[in-house]
C-alpha cells in the first residue's frame, strides 16, 4: 500500500526563522515600554468626596492600603502587621523626611484602623498624611489633612 504520491512537497516560500526574528523583536520592544502598575492587588471601594484635592505627583509617597480583608494593612505592595507599619514608617523617615503618606482605605473598613495608621504615621514624624478618595468623575484623589 502507497500513501503518498512519488512527489516530494516544495519548499515553503515564506521563511520562518526571520519571522521568529521578527516576533522576538516586537516581544522585547513590547516588555521594554510596558508599565507597570505599583499598587496591591487588593479590590477596594474607595470612599467619595465631593472637594477632594488630588496629592502632589512630584513628592515620593508610602502608600499604606487598608482593606477590609485579611490581611487589612498593606505597606505600598506588600501584606504588614500595624507593628511592622511603625517599624517601617520610623525607617522611611529617617531616610526622607520630606516623604508623604496616602492612606487607601476601603469604604467598609473600620474608621479606627484609618485613624490608627494616621496617628502612628504622624508620631513618626510625617507632615503630610493624605486620604485617598474618589471624586464623583471616578478619578482617585487626595484629601489632605
Amino acid at each position: 500500500m502507497r500513501f503518498t504520491q512519488g512527489r516530494r512537497r516544495a519548499a515553503p516560500s515564506i521563511i520562518i526563522v526571520s519571522l521568529i526574528d521578527v516576533l522576538l523583536v516586537v516581544l522585547i520592544f513590547l516588555m521594554v515600554t510596558t508599565t507597570f502598575r505599583n499598587t496591591p492587588s487588593v479590590k477596594l471601594v474607595l470612599p467619595e468626596a465631593r472637594k477632594a484635592e488630588r496629592p502632589g505627583a512630584s513628592r515620593d509617597r508610602l502608600v499604606v492600603t487598608i482593606s477590609t480583608s485579611e490581611p487589612h494593612l498593606y505597606l505600598d505592595t506588600e501584606p504588614i502587621t500595624f507593628e511592622r507599619l511603625g517599624v517601617e514608617f520610623a525607617s522611611a523617615y529617617a531616610r526622607d523626611t520630606n516623604l508623604a503618606v496616602s492612606i487607601r482605605s476601603d469604604r467598609g473598613a473600620a474608621v479606627g484602623e484609618v485613624v490608627r495608621v494616621m496617628d502612628a504615621a504622624r508620631g513618626t514624624g510625617f507632615r503630610t498624611v493624605d486620604l485617598v478618595v474618589n471624586t464623583p468623575g471616578g478619578a482617585g484623589g487626595g484629601a489632605s489633612d
